[in-house]
């Protein structure tokens, strides 16, 4: 509990056998409730997370690959019917700091947010920690994001998230993207909505991982994700401004 409030994690995970421990040892101790989405991997990142000394942990295991996206999806059912008020993701890649955890949760808790989103870009220590091709990159979609949603996120790529149980009543969590590209598509669902996003500032922390992210997805899904934002986001609009005229 924190603040009154059930707190849980989400950790999705693919191939995470090195870094699913130290993940989970960094889960805070006010966090009430873990669940680990394995999505299908091929080492023993599930075994490992199921032996992990921790009554708060349960694994949740998927048969086929779907995606971070996918392991969201379920971790999101699990931890809300769990009766979670409001639900981190600490990727299995132990990359999110526990540290932040506190200042992310605060906002959505206080009710000031209905989602808050890292901001490693922000952080004093970014161009120095974060990998060049990285820091650019996620400039880049960045800017986009925040033309194609309306939504002032300054690192639209960072997983480091928390949503409240209000946002998730209010979005159809199982119609959102999949795969890489999720974030993006999340931060469309909440504009679409007209639900609250908050950057918080999250330090970078990067070691040995190897990104899941290729051209493909930098130059194809996640551009296509964000054209189809743009579109709902004016088709939104225009039916924001057929319900004043009625009124008028």
């Amino acid at each position: 509990m924190l603040a009154g409030a059930r707190i849980a994690v989400v950790v999705p995970a693919y191939n995470e056998a090195r870094h699913i421990v130290t993940t989970l040892a960094s889960v805070p101790s006010f966090v009430d409730d873990v669940f680990v989405v394995d999505d299908a991997s091929t080492d023993d990142t599930a075994e490992r997370a199921a032996a992990f000394s921790d009554a708060r942990v349960r694994v949740l295991r998927h048969a086929l690959n779907r995606g971070v996206g996918g392991a969201l999806k379920t971790g999101y059912h699990a931890a809300f019917s769990a009766g979670a008020d409001a639900v981190a993701v600490m990727a299995g890649d132990a990359q999110m700091h526990a540290d932040d955890l506190p200042a992310l949760l605060a906002p959505v808790l206080a009710g000031e947010a209905d989602y808050a989103k890292g901001d490693r870009l922000s952080h004093a220590e970014a161009r120095t920690r974060m990998p060049v091709t990285r820091y650019v990159g996620n400039h880049v979609l960045s800017v986009l994001t925040r033309l194609c949603t309306g939504v002032r996120t300054r690192d639209s790529q960072c997983g480091y998230t928390v949503l409240g149980r209000r946002a998730a009543l209010h979005l159809e969590i199982d119609a959102l993207w999949e795969g890489y590209g999720y974030p993006n598509d999340m931060i469309g669902a909440l504009a679409r909505r007209g639900l609250i996003v908050r950057d918080v500032v999250v330090r970078p922390v990067y070691a040995d991982e190897i990104s899941g992210i290729g051209l493909r997805h930098a130059l194809v899904v996640i551009p296509f994700l964000l054209l189809r934002a743009l579109a709902r986001r004016f088709s939104w609009l225009e039916e924001r401004a057929g319900s004043f005229e009625n009124v008028r």
